[in-house]
């Protein structure tokens, strides 16, 4: 027991020494889009509330809208929800047994990646 304890090796896997694949890298993404996804929730019924205050806070709220950064925040939100939606379906897969293949598994990682950024494109242009 006291060699066992004694032992200065890391614990396997270790961040230092494990190399990150697509798959481990997309299911952190998955969560970490999941979080981020639900902070913004807390937003909807604050833009609510202001359009429910009337036309001068409507008008604020168009003109903070139409700011560059806050453009580019809101593509990124279109990416992160469409890589959420996209690679919550690819789970739903796997759940029922589909595409558990490494082949498959990563097929349909890279499909995810490339359906997102063209969601997010396609909608760039229409909002545009």
């Amino acid at each position: 027991m006291e060699k066992i304890l004694n032992n200065k090796r890391p614990l396997s896997p270790h961040l230092q020494i494990y190399k990150p694949q697509l798959t481990s890298v997309m299911s952190i993404s998955h969560r970490f889009t999941g979080v981020i996804l639900s902070m913004l929730l807390i937003l909807i019924p604050f833009f609510f509330f202001l359009l429910a205050m009337g036309n001068d806070y409507f008008d604020i709220i168009v003109i903070v809208l139409d700011h560059f950064l806050v453009k580019l925040i809101l593509y990124g939100i279109i990416f992160v929800l469409a890589y959420h939606l996209l690679n919550g379906i690819r789970h739903l897969f796997w759940d029922i047994g589909m595409g558990l293949s490494i082949k498959d598994s990563y097929l349909s990682g890279y499909l995810v990646i490339i359906t997102s950024i063209i969601t997010t494109l396609f909608f760039i242009m229409y909002l545009s």
